[in-house]
């Protein structure tokens, strides 16, 4: 039995071709990056854990590999996913309260938690260079 679409050209389901871009789609798709970061970024933080255990030579090599200028890169997009991800999250509970769901108040939200989670990240790597210096 044919489809009653089989010969329009509209595609059967809707995809990103069909709708604009908006921010809180982008968000989304983001916020889905980011989680996939976070596991990565975690087996980071447990290889450098387990280097920390094994001794001063596996450590020493961990800190040299993670104190390169890609490694800081790396951990400062960590930073970044793990806040971002939080902030999305946080986002979402007030939407499971049933708020912010008119255009003003999704839209605020949603910028509040792109520019926080810029401005959290630079924070915290400034106060840590401040504290601790580059070599911590």
């Amino acid at each position: 039995m044919a489809s009653s679409n089989a010969g329009s050209s509209r595609p059967l389901s809707p995809h990103l071709q069909i709708y604009r871009p908006m921010l809180s789609m982008m968000m989304s798709i983001v916020h889905r990056i980011t989680g996939a970061a976070l596991y990565v970024g975690s087996l980071l933080l447990v290889i450098w854990l387990v280097a920390a255990a094994s001794g001063p030579s596996a450590f020493e090599t961990a800190q040299s590999i993670y104190g390169s200028i890609l490694g800081q890169l790396v951990l400062f997009g960590y930073t970044w996913a793990l806040i971002h991800h939080a902030l999305g999250g946080v986002r979402h509970l007030i939407w499971d309260t049933g708020r912010g769901f008119d255009h003003q108040s999704r839209e605020r939200l949603i910028k509040g938690g792109l520019i926080g989670s810029i401005a959290l990240t630079v924070l915290i790597w400034v106060v840590v260079y401040a504290t601790h210096g580059a070599t911590g």
